[in-house]
């Protein structure tokens, strides 16, 4: 997944600098060597760390990260120089027994993750929810493997566009609406972050940046701060342009998927309309449900 990822990136920034070679440098991060809960093992950080120092080392100009995976704070002497544009924000139930509602009663459905953890269980609460972790490939033959040991699981839609498994298993994949299963923030965007001091890097970098999905980006991460989320919080933020307008959506919910609460806002601009969104959430009370008081 992270290869496509940094291929498809790769894409992009060709046409800024005609002419000059491009070196796809392969890192394993800890948390791809992590079999168990991320949360456990100091969270989505684990996924970044190691690119940030290649970073800083300069074994790396520029590094390509799932918006998803970066850290609500970012170190100052990084910065995110461009992203390219959303795809897919929803996530999808890979599954043997149909869509969502259509899984026999006492289903089991693998994840690792808390939000899609809480959202299962708010959707159906009879459902067995089983800690699954791994690469694409992993889950999907979990699922659909001669030796299944799961019913379901809940992959995004954008990796499986991006890794070219959506048209293989199109009979299998079921979407999830994002108005009921709100995605974690930062979904379906790719980031290309560098050092903060390469000016040059940064501003060459704009003519491939795509504003409206950096504003929202942008605007879902200020949520992340403002709540003191973390990767032991259950929280799905959503950030999008409406016809003249801005909307967000959010959940939160205890790290166990219970006491699920959700709010809406929207405003002229992304941020206004995620600062609206912030409100909403602490006065439902969801940093005493994130445990961020």
């Amino acid at each position: 997944m992270a290869l496509a990822q940094t291929r498809q990136a790769g894409e992009a920034i060709a046409p800024v600098f005609p002419g000059r070679a491009m070196e796809i440098v392969p890192i394993e991060t800890r948390g791809d060597r992590i079999a168990g809960p991320l949360a456990a093992e100091g969270g989505k950080g684990l996924f970044t760390a190691e690119l940030e120092s290649a970073l800083r080392g300069g074994a790396l100009d520029l590094a390509v990260h799932s918006a998803k995976d970066l850290p609500a704070d970012m170190a100052a002497d990084l910065t995110i120089a461009a992203v390219l544009p959303r795809a897919d924000v929803r996530d999808a139930l890979l599954s043997r027994a149909g869509p969502l509602e259509q899984l026999p009663a006492r289903a089991k459905v693998g994840t690792s993750s808390l939000r899609r953890t809480a959202l299962l269980r708010s959707a159906r609460a009879d459902l067995e929810i089983s800690h699954l972790r791994g690469n694409v490939d992993t889950r999907i033959k979990k699922i659909l493997g001669e030796q299944a040991d799961f019913d379901a699981t809940v992959l995004a839609m954008a990796g499986l566009q991006r890794g070219g498994w959506l048209e293989k298993l199109a009979s299998r994949v079921h979407p999830l609406p994002a108005d009921v299963f709100i995605p974690a923030a930062g979904q379906g965007t790719l980031v290309l972050q560098t050092r903060a001091s390469d000016a040059e890097l940064i501003e060459s970098l704009r003519a491939i940046c795509h504003v409206e999905t950096f504003q929202s980006l942008q605007a879902e991460r200020s949520v992340l701060r403002r709540l003191g989320a973390n990767c032991h919080s259950c929280l799905a933020v959503h950030v999008f342009a409406d016809s003249q307008t801005f909307r967000a959506r959010a959940m939160a919910a205890r790290p166990d998927g219970s006491d699920l609460i959700r709010a809406e806002a929207q405003g002229p601009a992304a941020q206004s309309a995620a600062d609206a969104l912030a409100e909403a959430l602490l006065k439902a009370g969801a940093k005493e449900r994130l445990g961020t008081t």
